[in-house]
């Protein structure tokens, strides 16, 4: 085992929560540079520029705004944004100094960020497979070689939100990417992954948790199983309706 997989395993035995997961991980790799893909209202940027002492600079990267070609739970209404934004600044406002706000998707305002200047970079925005594909591929050259990317919802299930929505695809997709590029990836607790920049190309996928063992989409998209999970969907779509009309009544 090496130094980085001790690290990595001895954050994830006593974290409890994925907040607590990653500012260990940023304390113990001594984090000064990194970027947040995906900030929304701030509360995790917050957390880290408060507790994480070793962080000189701080990118913080999203639209604010309602994406038309975004089909996701979390996409809301210009005026939402407006807020979040506005939310963001006043949370993160202690750390003015440290902070560099860029307002726009991840292929408008990456290049604000040198090749190679990044120890870290954490991606929670746009989960399908269009928007892991582009911020993964966007920020692997601004990772110093020997740096690392880790993000959220690395979802077992590629229907996260429901066949209503596109389907969350950052696992298996993360793995793939991994393998292409020769990189270390790691899946940890609170669904999330760490990848690792290595100097000398080498893949490897290690499961800290025991529950992907199938990095395939085969079974997801089975069409049995989609009818299935749009009928339940359905009926309970239906059961909430007429409860509500029962308690009008």
């Amino acid at each position: 085992m090496n130094r980085i997989e001790q690290t990595i395993k001895q954050c994830v035995a006593k974290s409890n929560s994925r907040y607590d997961l990653w500012l260990r991980f940023i304390q113990l790799a001594e984090v000064k540079n990194m970027a947040e893909v995906g900030v929304y209202r701030g509360d995790f940027a917050s957390w880290l520029l408060r507790e994480g002492d070793s962080i000189a600079k701080y990118y913080m990267i999203d639209p604010w705004r309602h994406l038309d070609d975004w089909n996701k739970p979390a996409n809301k209404q210009n005026d939402t944004f407006e807020r979040f934004l506005l939310e963001t600044k006043e949370k993160t406002s202690f750390a003015a100094d440290k902070r560099t706000i860029l307002r726009g998707k991840t292929t408008e305002v990456i290049e604000n960020i040198s090749d190679g200047e990044l120890d870290f970079a954490y991606i929670d925005g746009d989960h399908t497979l269009k928007g892991i594909t582009i911020d993964l591929i966007s920020l692997f050259s601004k990772i110093r070689v020997g740096g690392w990317i880790g993000g959220d919802d690395f979802s077992r299930t590629v229907w996260q939100h429901s066949p209503n929505y596109e389907p969350t695809l950052v696992f298996p997709f993360a793995v793939y990417f991994a393998e292409a590029l020769g990189a270390n990836i790691y899946a940890l607790p609170y669904s999330q992954f760490l990848l690792e920049k290595n100097e000398v190309k080498s893949f490897s996928f290690v499961d800290l948790t025991g529950n992907y063992t199938d990095v395939g989409l085969k079974s997801q998209f089975n069409p049995a199983k989609v009818i299935k999970l749009k009928a339940i969907e359905t009926f309970s779509t239906v059961t909430e309706l007429m409860k509500g009309k029962r308690s009008i009544s």
